[in-house]
């Protein structure tokens, strides 16, 4: 071979190795909602113990709550099956920049987390509210938790931990893993109180009454709960849930899920506090 044929074959073989490449290239999903449709599979993370949005039966391990009726929904519109992934409040942001989920639930949208992730509309807003353990006196507003004396439990990098630390820097602030490990802190008298969405608190305190009592002090803080999902420039895929948000929200049917996920702890709408919105 000269000169000349080599290099009409290195050419040739260069420019196989592009159409090839440029194939492999258009053939995978350029973005989430590509990939959901072209798998079939939507991947949502759930948590254990935290309902109403998400219950697990440890008999079946069948997974039921408001949430994941709400995954079945979305993923019933994508023409896609729902898969799930064991997660917690503070490992489900991780999850999903290490592209182990495409949603993650009930997602407070904190300045620091939208530098690293998208949201959509709000499913929902929620109030924060305090458990405290038995014989400790209910706070009236934010400023009577916050004394060096005090000791409240969060799960650590979520919101309720946000909260605490914003209006009672001088408590002492106990981080835990999960939530259920703060929770069995108050339980157990190892923490005073323990801060939570009202949604969490009053399906916790039915579920174990003796844990303690409700709180709902002043100011009322709120903040809304959207979705979670990686941050991408094709907008399709946020723009659909943000449309599924709103819908269904204004439609009243998230109240529906909602009231439907409390149910798996007896509560009924007339259990819920006013602060309790959907």
């Amino acid at each position: 071979m000269n000169r000349r044929d080599a290099l009409t074959t290195v050419a040739l073989a260069g420019a196989a190795m592009a159409a090839a490449s440029g194939s492999a290239k258009a053939d995978a999903p350029t973005s989430t909602l590509d990939r959901i449709k072209k798998n079939g599979v939507l991947r949502v993370a759930v948590i254990v113990g935290q309902e109403p949005y998400f219950h697990k039966d440890l008999a079946t391990n069948e997974w039921s709550g408001a949430c994941i009726d709400m995954a079945k929904d979305i993923a019933g519109k994508l023409g896609a099956k729902l898969e799930t992934l064991e997660s917690t409040w503070g490992n489900q942001i991780l999850d999903l920049q290490a592209d182990k989920v495409d949603l993650a639930f009930a997602v407070n949208p904190t300045p620091e987390r939208a530098l690293v992730i998208d949201f959509s509309t709000p499913i929902l807003v929620h109030s924060f509210t305090v458990i405290t353990k038995k014989g400790f006196a209910k706070p009236q507003i934010w400023a009577d938790l916050n004394k060096p004396e005090v000791k409240i439990a969060v799960d650590i990098g979520s919101t309720h931990e946000t909260i605490a630390r914003r209006y009672c820097p001088k408590a002492n602030i106990l981080g835990f893993k999960n939530r259920d490990e703060a929770i069995l802190a108050v339980a157990t008298g190892r923490a005073d109180c323990n801060v939570s969405l009202a949604v969490l608190s009053v399906s916790t305190l039915k579920k174990n009454p003796n844990l303690g009592d409700l709180a709902i002090p002043r100011p009322l803080l709120t903040l809304p709960t959207n979705m979670g999902i990686r941050a991408e420039s094709d907008r399709r895929y946020k723009d659909f849930l943000s449309a599924w948000a709103d819908y269904n929200r204004s439609m009243g049917q998230t109240r529906e899920w909602m009231l439907k996920g409390f149910e798996a702890v007896g509560l009924t709408a007339d259990d819920l506090p006013p602060e309790v919105q959907f």
